[in-house]
């Protein structure tokens, strides 16, 4: 009898054994409806041969799209990703849940084979129909599905929901709400006279301030101040659609880099001097530019279009035998930037930029300087010059990091 017992006992511990090894499968609803059994996290993740199905999407929260820089593809302006490819590519991640991630290549090749290898998850570019090993969906250019976006082979359910989430008037929506937001009307602020007190001299209410943390930039503080007009026409609620807030714009990530409580982002003397902390950062940034009159127009380009594309715009002018520390010379590949000969030029490691507003940024401002330090020329050569101890010229080799 005890050795049945011991038996017994024995097979009971052999099945508790076997149903521990049984790997549990959970069940989920997706955001489409159907209902899924999904292992777990080790059995699921993917390998660089198979790639991420919708489940992995899901699953990770985040989606990777692959696609060229442009106009009507990706750009970044001010810190925001712009674009109709990018922008309807968004609105299906938020559809998802999942956040998106932007991978730009260099070229329709070079999209293909990143999809291929599992480094994206969906090329959010108008392809022809040419490429085998690729499920074409989702965004299609035009009625005939000549050129869609792209999915990898056996991407079957990602394929299967962009088709189901696509519709062709979405394309209409998205370039309407672009135009809107890229317009003036995407700025929230009271508009107040360039200059409060002409015949006394007094340019706005904030005159003290700009005259109190101008030092910190090196700068004129009329410089400053009609940068701030430029921004915000001196309404310190003043709020872009983009996120820029207060009178000297400050976006809420330059808010964070420079120490300043997001809290205090709309308080004129805080937003002032944390613009001025930006402006002594973005100087010392451009210090291959030895004059310090000119070195202040990139300043407030980079201000305003971001420093890597002026770079950009220097090595442009650069390859073409132009002075790439002349503001001038520069200017005149800040426009071209919007060009597609110029963005995939190899040089530009940026791509496209909306390069008519900074040139008109850099010469509003140049303008409107001119007129608060009484000069009728426009454009006067010496701006905010700050007196500073005498040093010895030296050459100018042109080169550009």
């Amino acid at each position: 009898m005890r050795r049945h017992r011991s038996i017994r006992l024995i097979f009971l511990m052999l099945l508790v054994s076997l149903a521990a090894c049984q790997k549990p499968q959970r069940t989920e609803t997706t955001p489409w409806g159907s209902t899924v059994g999904a292992p777990d996290a080790l059995e699921t993740a993917p390998s660089a041969s198979t790639g991420f199905t919708l489940r992995d999407i899901m699953a990770n929260g985040e989606l990777i799209m692959l696609t060229l820089s442009g106009p009507e593809t990706y750009y970044d302006y001010h810190g925001r990703g712009m674009g109709l490819q990018y922008l309807l590519c968004e609105r299906f991640a938020h559809k998802l849940g999942v956040s998106l991630r932007v991978e730009v290549c260099q070229d329709t090749t070079e999209m293909v084979q990143r999809l291929q290898k599992g480094e994206g998850d969906v090329i959010a570019f108008p392809l022809q129909k040419t490429d085998s090993g690729l499920i074409y969906c989702g965004y299609a250019k035009d009625s005939l599905n000549s050129s869609q976006w792209a999915v990898r082979e056996g991407n079957t359910e990602l394929a299967d929901t962009l088709n189901g989430w696509f519709r062709p008037e979405l394309v209409a929506e998205i370039k309407k709400e672009e135009s809107l937001m890229l317009s003036n009307r995407g700025v929230t602020r009271k508009v107040y006279s360039p200059m409060l007190n002409r015949s006394g001299g007094v340019i706005s209410r904030y005159d003290h301030l700009f005259q109190k943390h101008a030092p910190t930039a090196r700068w004129d503080w009329r410089l400053l101040a009609a940068q701030c007009y430029q921004e915000s026409t001196f309404d310190p609620k003043a709020r872009s659609w983009v996120g820029a807030c207060g009178l000297m714009q400050i976006m809420p990530a330059t808010a964070t880099e420079m120490g300043l409580p997001h809290s205090q982002i709309y308080e004129p003397e805080a937003n002032i001097a944390t613009a001025t902390r930006y402006i002594k950062k973005l100087t010392n940034h451009f210090n291959d530019i030895v004059d310090g009159n000119e070195r202040r127009y990139f300043v407030l380009a980079a201000y305003n279009g971001g420093f890597f594309h002026i770079r950009d715009a220097m090595r442009l002018a650069q390859k073409h035998g132009k002075n790439p520390h002349r503001w001038d010379d520069v200017a005149e590949f800040v426009l071209a930037l919007s060009k597609p000969e110029y963005y995939n030029d190899p040089v530009v490691k940026n791509g496209y930029m909306r390069g008519s507003e900074t040139y008109n940024y850099v010469r509003k401002i140049r303008s409107r300087y001119a007129e608060y330090r009484g000069f009728a020329r426009a454009g006067d050569s010496n701006i905010g010059t700050v007196s500073t101890p005498h040093r010895a010229k030296r050459k100018n080799k042109y080169k550009v990091m």
